[in-house]
């Protein structure tokens, strides 16, 4: 392993650890409740809250509550995505989360978080640059939607799937679906024999860069196993997070980047 690559994977995981103890980040949740057809009240929270088919709303009934950093002062509708991102009401020093996951549900960020203000860092394998695997992405002729589980019982996502990566392990070939990631990257849902040893068993997620041969689709990606992490639910019982989709479960221990976290262990 030479120096710069463990000074790189180093700065990459202070990087990483810096995000995750945002004060109103994934660490700062505390509670996680599904809207009903009927406008109600939250503990703690100002305003009543309520869903139909479509969207998501809320009523101030004289609570304090911005979003976009303009005060709501009347009947507020939320239409969003389903499985795509959410959006923010601000609540004094809280953040209330709407997000659609089939219904749509309320999630609140606290600064004041005991996981939060307990967190330690995320315990991680040492850098190796034997899990640096050069690979091919393979396209499909047209992305596909692809329905996975979820870590809460009864719920799915849908994600696109534009293609799958295909590499080779100790003489035997491997594939792995690949959703859509950011700019223009992928993302890749996976579990392995450390699953529920010593890696969080639901799940980790690996990023990786956008193929080579961009005018095609296709190309050389590389596979940084090092940087795989966890997904949110292995900090917090208040995420909804997604399972790997079939197949894409590799056979052999990835001994590579974040294990269990301290706060499961």
């Amino acid at each position: 392993m030479t120096v710069d690559f463990a000074r790189e994977w180093q700065d990459w995981k202070t990087q990483r650890e810096t995000g995750l103890a945002d004060p109103h980040g994934w660490l700062a949740l505390v509670s996680l409740d599904w809207l009903e057809d009927a406008p109600r009240e939250y503990a703690g929270l100002p305003g009543r809250w309520w869903q139909d088919e479509n969207a998501a709303y809320v009523d101030p009934s004289g609570g304090e509550l911005l979003h976009d950093g303009r005060p709501i002062t009347a009947v507020h509708r939320f239409e969003l995505v389903n499985s795509g991102a959410g959006t923010r009401v601000t609540a004094g020093d809280r953040e209330i989360e709407i997000a659609r996951r089939s219904g749509y549900l309320i999630r609140v960020h606290d600064p004041k978080a005991p996981v939060l203000q307990a967190f330690r860092g995320v315990p991680s394998y040492e850098p190796d640059p034997g899990w640096v695997v050069s690979t091919r992405f393979e396209p499909f002729g047209s992305p596909r939607p692809t329905t996975v589980g979820a870590v809460v019982e009864g719920l799915s996502h849908v994600y696109t799937a534009p293609g799958r990566v295909r590499f080779t392990r100790d003489g035997t070939e491997h594939t792995l679906t690949a959703f859509n990631g950011r700019n223009g990257g992928l993302t890749i849902l996976f579990t392995d024999a450390t699953s529920g040893v010593t890696t969080y068993a639901a799940n980790r997620s690996l990023p990786v860069a956008a193929p080579s041969d961009s005018g095609t689709g296709s190309g050389t990606v590389t596979l940084d196993f090092n940087r795989a992490v966890n997904l949110p639910c292995a900090f917090t019982d208040f995420a909804t997070c997604p399972l790997p989709p079939e197949g894409n479960r590799l056979p052999f221990a990835v001994e590579a980047g974040e294990k269990v976290p301290y706060e499961r262990a």
